[in-house]
This record gives C-alpha cells, structure tokens and sequence, in this order.
C-alpha cells in the first residue's frame, strides 16, 4: 500500500487551510489527490490514455465534476433518489479547470486526458470549485502525464469596507460587492502569470455601493488581480512541496502528432500567403469564407500531386494554411494596425439597438455589432416561477434565469439541434452574473425573471451582445433595473516584444489572438469579467491598458442603447402578469385560504387572478398575479375584505348569496367573512314553505 502524504497551508492573511492528501485513495488512477478546505472535501483524479487519440486534431481533454448529494447529507429530490446529469453548477465547475489546464499541455501531445472531480464533503460554508482546479493541478503534477504546471487559483471577494478577501465563505461572497476567481502559474522570476479570470458582482453589489462603498472599477479590478498572486503561489508551493515528498514522476513517452511538417509549411508559403493575406481583407465573413475557399481548393490542387507520397498530404495542408493565414493576421495587425475589416485597433462595429421587435412577448430587446446579433426575451412570472436547485451548496432557489442559445444557422453552418452545450451554459452564466447586480429586489418587484438569447448571427462575442440585448429587453418589460449593462469583448496580440489591445474582436482574432478578454458593466462600475490567455505574463499596464479601451467601448455601446430606449418602461407589457404584493397579519391566513383551500379558490375562480399566500414568520404575505389589471384589483379587494371587513349594519340591505341550506333555514354570504342564517320562517314572504330548496339554492 501507498504511503499517506498530506501538505496543508494556513494562507497569509487568513484562517483558512488547504490541504492535499495522496497515497488512501484512487490508486489505480494516474494522479489523485483529496482536497480539503473547511470541510469541503473534493477527490480529484487524473488519468490519462497511452496512446494518441486517432485522427485528433485537437488535444482531447476532458473535466467531469461529480456532485454528489451525499456530500451535503441530501438524499437527491429525483424519482429514483439518485444524481442524474450534471447540474449547472457542475458544469461551470468543468469549464472553470479546463480554460488554465488547457494550455499546459505539449503542443501536439492527443493522448486522452480525463480529470474527475469527485465532491465528496460540502459543509456549505466553503465553495468546492477553486478547491477541485488547484486538485486537478496537484493530481496532473503527481502524474506520469506531461503537464506544464503546476498552476494555482484563488478566489477573492471585495467586501463592503473596500477590502479584497482571499478564499471567501458562501456568506462573505454573496454579502461582497464582487467575486473574482483568478488562476495562473508561476514564471521563473518569482512572479504569477494571469491566465484565467472568472469574475462577477453580486445580488448585494448596487446596495453597498448606495450605502458608502467603492465602486470596482478597472483601478480596483487590477489591484484585485495582483492581490491573487500571493495566494495562487501560495497554492503552487504546496503542490511543489507535495511532489517533493512523493516524488516526481517519470513522464510517460507519448507520440507528437503534427499538424503540418517544415517542407509542407513553406511550400504553402511560398505558393499562396499573397493569395491567404488578399483574403483577409475582405470585411463582410460570408464572402471572406468563400474567398478562403477558393484559395485553399486551388492550393491543394497545386500542391497535392507534389505531395503524394506523404499519407496525410490534404490534412497537412490544411493545417499549414491556417497557420499562414493565423501570421497574416497577426503581423497585419502588428505592423499596420489594420484589421481583417479594416478596423483600427480600437475601433468598434456598427451598433444597432432597438426593443419591442416581437409584440406578443413581455419584453424584447435586439443587439447587433457588426455581422453579430442576438435577440433576447424577457418573460415575467410569478414567485412560484422560481427555480428550485436540488443541488449541494447553499443556493436552492434561483428568481433569475438567463439561458443562452446557439444555433448552427448563426454561423451559416448545418448541425444538430439537441440540448444546450457546456459552452452555451457558460455564455449564459456570464450574461446572467453581469445582470445581477443591477437587479431590482423580489421586495420592490415581485417577479421571477427568465431571460432567453437567441443568438442569431455570429460574428464575435455574443455572450457580450447576450448582456446588451438582455438590458434592452428588461427595460422594454417594465423590469426597473438600476442601470443598463453593456459589454465588450477585448483582444490582444502579442508578436516581436509588441502587444496590441483589440477593441471588439472578431471570431477570427479570437482564435488567432493571444487574449480574450470580456469586461460588462454600467457607465460607473465593472460588473463581469472574463480573461483567458494563451501567453505567459501579460505586463499590469499592457492589463490596465486593455481595460480602459474596454471602458471607453462600453461607454459607446450604452451610448447607442439609449437610443432605443433610455430607461426602463413605468410599467410591464400588456401582455404580462400584473402583480399586487401585500402583507396581512398572520393569524388571517387561515380565513384567506379558508378550510381546504375553499375561500382562496373561490376568489380565483371569480376574478382569473393566481394567488398565492406565505408567511416569513412575523407576516403573512399575498401575491396576486393577472394579465388583466381589474381581476387583480378585485382580488385584492376581495382578501382585504376578509383581512378587515366591514361591520353590517342594522337594518341595511345587502345582496347576498347562498353558501349553505340546511333544514332550519340557509346560510347567506352578505360580506366577505360575514354569513348570516336565514330562518326557514323568513323565506316565505309571509306564507309557510315545507323546504328551503322549494325557494333558494347554492350561489
């Protein structure tokens, strides 16, 4: 049997310890490590295949997060009581380890690599997700699989008192104005290099900004990322103390797939980057597709038959142009400043808005930045719309959803229509997280918000043009949020010591770039960010840089918001619910509802409107809901009427109606709350009846 390492670390600052278990568990997987903090308790393993994947182009890495119920003492809410496909949080948890791991990994190494991150304690105090990217970290770095680390992540809260918090609890993060996870490795000087950013504010954001709190603008956003170093070295020197005690692993011998070899590359070359770079002068991307096109078919014609004798000769090939058109590009960019649109470097698109463009929804809202566009919905309901979260952290119910579609015909591509990918998840919860903090209270507008995007065309950044529609939409519902919120997607190249930020990437400079880079926010303060890298060490002033330009295009864009709509409408759509929130003593409760639900459910029958009626402990609190304004109205009448109700008086007259016969007489409903009995003497008109059912009847 394994001998049992542990290392653990108090972090600076703080009272919280991280530690790292090896040698008890997993031991048939390459790497594995327990992770623990608090008593959040991740097992993460790694494993990896002895052989490259066939015909992968790609290096096939995959992140599994396992949840499960039994780690916060649950037995799981599902028909068969056992977990079934991953949650969202799960997923998010995957996309979080898988942007810095990544890019560690040898260039053509297409073994694959599978990282499981088991969660096996959840004290609903510490988060488990930075716990389980610094464990796939260890569990790699204890591995015979070539990984590049170690890497270290942090996450860090800036408090009300305008103090960034390493390592926050659930409570200190949703009580902050912001949240930041940043990961990043160490370089040879000592110092970290940033390579991910995963940031957002919160539900509390807008109230400790009222009540006296600084602002996280781009000065504070940089204070916050250098902040992190201490404690992502903090987290690399544990895993490098771990291997010291274990022991570094022999790395296992792998094959380097190739994408294209030096003679295919240069004869690519010198046969058509004239050809490629006139291609990328083409603005609009439908034309500049079949340009390419025609470029790479007369390329393989030409240089195929040259080529014959190499197995993989069109694949090679294909991969050369695109190395070709990738130094195009980039040397464009760097030498002249010019864009494959013709863009400067900071330079926006065209920005359109406008809002109600489909009239039966609550609220619409269109954004489009150049061949970018996207459409989203705001649909409001009811409290009880809410989304119930069956899962291990402290959240169990979600009042604001924002989904994310991605079609194949927004690239002018065909595919598959089934559920939502991992990607469009996580577009989502970028847009949904730069939303938040602007939200009104459910207190001052008693709604649950669902926000659909309905990406239509594709050309760059449509998570950020997801959170300017979304803003559009919501004013056009009636939704009074504090501010609008715009965002932008930010780009850099980094070629020959040089660095050039880009303002509003397009697709082909994200993916020829060396950042990307999305800042949303208001006119005042940052309320989302997301940073990926594929460079080591952006400098703090080329990072301040890029914020500012960011700051300056955000500005733009709100600007041409308001000119569709400046602020949110006085009141929601026609075709929307109108909501009416009260409170009424507690001990009325019961006569609202009435025995079996009988009073509440008359008064729905009656006027249409859906009611419903909790309590918080001290009061009672009604919610009625109806597109029609005057069934709420009368509703609410109604139940204010059983919760005070008016004194008959002696000798008025009231209309009534029947609500019981017995043989004595009938029971009569002249007020709400207030039955009165008529004897059966008094039916008649003066003449004897033998029964009450010869004059009345129920209702």
């Amino acid at each position: 049997m394994t001998e049992v390492k542990t290392v653990s670390r108090t972090f600076s600052g703080s009272e919280k310890t991280m530690s790292f278990e090896v040698g008890r568990l997993a031991g048939l997987a390459d790497g594995a490590v327990l992770a623990q903090i608090g008593r959040s308790t991740v097992l993460v393993t790694a494993t990896g295949a002895r052989s490259p994947r066939p015909g992968a182009s790609f290096f096939p890495l995959t992140v599994d997060i396992e949840e499960r119920m039994y780690a916060a003492g649950k037995i799981p809410g599902s028909f068969f009581r056992r977990e079934g496909r991953a949650p969202e949080s799960a997923i998010l948890t995957c996309r979080l380890i898988d942007r810095p791991l990544r890019p560690m990994f040898p260039d053509g190494f297409r073994n694959e690599v599978h990282i499981v991150g088991t969660v096996m304690g959840a004290d609903m105090e510490n988060p488990h997700d930075v716990l389980a990217l610094n464990g796939a970290s260890a569990a790699l770095m204890l591995s015979d699989i070539p990984f590049d680390g170690p890497i270290g992540a942090v996450r860090i809260a800036w408090s009300a008192a305008g103090e960034w918090i390493p390592h926050p609890t659930y409570e200190e993060g949703s009580e902050s104005a912001f949240e930041m996870v940043v990961a990043g490795r160490l370089l040879d000087d000592g110092d970290v290099a940033v390579m991910m950013v995963e940031a957002g504010g919160t539900a509390s954001t807008y109230d400790a900004y009222e009540a006296g709190a600084p602002k996280v603008d781009e000065a504070v956003l940089a204070d916050g990322l250098d902040f992190s170093k201490q404690y992502i070295r903090e987290v690399i020197e544990m895993q490098l103390e771990l291997i010291e005690a274990v022991g570094a692993p022999e790395i296992m011998p792998y094959e380097v797939t190739v994408d294209y070899g030096d003679e295919i590359r240069a004869a690519v070359e010198a046969a058509g980057r004239d050809r490629i770079a006139e291609t990328q002068t083409i603005a609009v991307k439908a034309d500049r597709g079949v340009a390419e096109a025609a470029v790479k078919a007369a390329l393989f014609e030409e240089l195929l038959p040259q080529f014959a004798e190499v197995d993989d000769a069109d694949s090679q090939i294909k991969g050369a142009i695109r190395s070709v058109t990738k130094d195009v590009v980039r040397a464009r960019i760097v030498s002249d400043g010019v864009r494959i649109d013709g863009r400067g470097t900071a330079d926006l698109r065209p920005l359109s808005s406008d809002v109600a463009v489909i009239p039966t929804a609550h609220g619409s809202g269109l954004f489009q930045r150049g061949e970018t566009q996207v459409l989203n919905f705001t649909t409001l309901g009811t409290g009880r719309m809410d989304q119930m979260i069956d899962g291990i952290d402290p959240v169990d119910r979600k009042r604001y959803m924002h989904h994310y579609n991605f079609p194949p015909f927004s690239t002018g591509e065909t595919g598959f229509m089934r559920g939502p990918k991992r990607r469009e998840i996580g577009h989502g919860a970028l847009a949904e997280r730069a939303l938040v903090p602007v939200l009104p209270a459910f207190e001052d507008f008693p709604y649950t918000l669902r926000l659909v995007s309905e990406v239509l065309s594709s050309n760059g950044s449509t998570s950020m043009a997801s959170v300017c529609s979304s803003s559009l939409s919501m004013m056009d519902a009636g939704v009074p949020i504090k501010a609008p919120v715009a965002g932008i997607a930010m780009g850099l190249v980094y070629l020959d010591g040089e660095y050039v930020t880009l303002t509003d990437i397009l697709g082909a400079e994200d993916a020829f770039g060396d950042m990307d880079f999305k800042v949303a926010g208001t006119a005042d303060f940052v309320t989302a960010l997301q940073l990926d890298t594929k460079i080591d060490g952006i400098p703090a002033d080329v990072l301040a840089a890029a914020l500012n330009q960011a700051k300056e295009a955000r500005q733009a864009i709100l600007a041409s918001m308001a000119e569709a709509i400046p602020e949110p409408r006085d009141d929601v759509g026609e075709n929307a619910p109108k909501i009416v929130s009260f409170e009424i003593p507690i001990e009325k409760i019961g006569e609202v509802i009435g025995p079996k639900g009988k009073m509440i459910n008359t008064i729905q029958a009656e006027t249409g409107a859906d009611i419903s009626v909790d309590d918080d402990g001290m009061v009672g609190i009604v919610a009625i809901a109806s597109p029609d304004r005057g069934a709420v109205a009368e509703a609410e009448r109604q139940i204010q009427l059983i919760v005070d109700p008016p004194t008959a008086e002696v000798g008025a007259v009231y209309e009534g109606r029947v609500v019981n016969i017995t043989k004595f007489g009938a029971f009569v409903n002249i007020l709400p709350g207030r039955d009165g009995l008529v004897h059966i003497s008094k039916l008649g008109g003066g003449k004897r009846i033998n029964k009450v059912e010869d004059v009345l009847e129920l209702g």
